[in-house]
């Protein structure tokens, strides 16, 4: 199993040497990827309306203070060696399916083949309104569209592509990326449309438990959500374990609410031999990939949190 850790792009500790320190200390620790977030423009986020939280609202303090996701990660890839950088996740409809792929391409190039691209059909229409061209309703189906077009332009020498939403003939895109055929693909989101997206075109299903409307924060209720995207997977015509799991979480410990919604524990929340227990449970399931939210108020404590948690939690499973 693969651990990561989340490197925050906005609010305090989106400081150019904080990103630079958290970044190459997780590395030095041993933790395998890290992640970065998505949003290019944000509303008035103390108006509730993030999906991920219990209040519905966002967890940072200052999140509207932001970088860019892939210059932001194209920055840290130069800082850092040896560990693999996670877009989680990108949202599709953000940047024009052409540009879009050179910019990933590029990136998995430059990282000497780091590159994880997670990929969501995005939730915040006030950002779409601003930043996107094409429909907030058709986001799903336009996430459906550019993948399909990132994957021919970057395995085929002469690529084509007529979508609805985007097409090209005649164009090269070189370099292709350094892994081959491309950098994996994780799926981010928990509804129907995201399970099925995953078993269409996904090398693993990429879900953060604490999504209100679609919950995947207790054992049995992964263990669910995982036989549904093993179903969907055969479905689609291939191998039902052809796609793995690889897990968000977004706060863990004494920060986590114990009980669920259906009265069962939720994960990650307790004690660290609770938590230890968690990892283990999913490990045996098959979740092949885990990252953890160690925010903290300043570089310093939460660096010294994550080698905590390395000693007291990762080192013991």
């Amino acid at each position: 199993m693969q651990i990561g850790f989340n490197l925050p792009n906005s609010g305090p500790l989106a400081a150019v040497a904080d990103m630079t320190e958290i970044a190459q200390q997780g590395e030095a620790m041993g933790f395998d990827y890290l992640t970065m977030t998505d949003h290019v423009v944000l509303p008035d986020t103390k108006v509730p309306g993030y999906p991920y939280s219990e209040s519905g609202e966002f967890y940072e303090d200052a999140p509207t203070a932001r970088h860019e996701q892939l210059i932001g990660m194209a920055y840290i890839a130069a800082k850092t060696t040896r560990i693999r950088l996670v877009a989680a996740v990108l949202v599709i409809p953000h940047r024009p399916a052409v540009l879009a792929a050179k910019m990933l391409a590029t990136l998995d190039v430059l990282s000497g083949g780091r590159l994880v691209v997670g990929i969501g059909a995005g939730w915040l229409k006030t950002e779409f309104d601003a930043v996107v061209t094409t429909p907030f309703a058709d986001r799903g189906a336009v996430t459906d569209e550019y993948i399909d077009a990132f994957r021919v332009l970057w395995t085929e020498s002469a690529p084509r592509f007529d979508g609805r939403y985007t097409k090209f003939d005649g164009i090269v895109l070189e370099p292709k990326p350094a892994q081959r055929p491309h950098p994996p693909i994780w799926v981010g989101g928990e509804a129907g449309p995201a399970l099925r997206r995953a078993a269409r075109v996904g090398d693993a299903w990429y879900p953060i438990g604490s999504n209100n409307k679609h919950l995947l924060d207790t054992l049995p209720r992964l263990q669910a959500g995982i036989a549904r995207l093993r179903k969907a997977t055969a479905e689609a015509g291939r191998e039902p374990d052809a796609v793995s799991v690889a897990y968000r979480v977004k706060r863990y410990g004494a920060a986590v609410p114990p009980t669920a919604s259906n009265g069962e524990r939720r994960l990650f929340s307790g004690s660290e031999a609770d938590i230890i227990g968690d990892f283990r449970a999913l490990r045996d399931m098959g979740v092949s990939a885990i990252d953890i939210d160690f925010g903290r108020p300043d570089a310093p404590a939460m660096i010294a949190e994550m080698r905590r948690f390395r000693t007291a939690v990762i080192d013991r499973i």
